[in-house]
């Protein structure tokens, strides 16, 4: 359950970042990647700012007018509970992606 609720944050940012773009498409996939399994959601909106990239995790601090700043900071908790990593970055093509990884049948302690 807790790692849908960071599927849903990634894909609910992803939409609202696209809002103003005439092509809009979100990519979901996953791979292996040594013993854990990496999923990844791509975007095609603005990307991130410069001003955000550093701050991206950090509770509290959004870039959208009406954002809380809290759905980041909640994925990164959950996803690192679970052993894993969540970065997120500009595409070269232009828009954001968000990628995490999870060891292999892990289990919160």
């Amino acid at each position: 359950m807790q790692i849908q609720q960071v599927l849903i944050n990634l894909i609910k940012n992803a939409i609202e970042a696209m809002g103003h773009v005439d092509e809009r498409r979100i990519v979901i996939s996953t791979a292996p990647s040594g013993g854990n399994v990496e999923v990844a959601v791509e975007d095609t909106g603005p990307g991130l700012s410069i001003k955000m990239e550093d701050r991206l995790f950090t509770p509290f601090c959004s870039g959208k007018e009406d954002g809380m700043g809290v759905g980041l900071s909640i994925s990164r908790t959950i996803v690192e509970a679970h052993g894993g990593t969540l970065a997120g970055a500009t595409r070269d093509e232009g828009g954001a992606i968000f990628r995490f990884t999870l060891p292999r049948g892990s289990q919160p302690d």
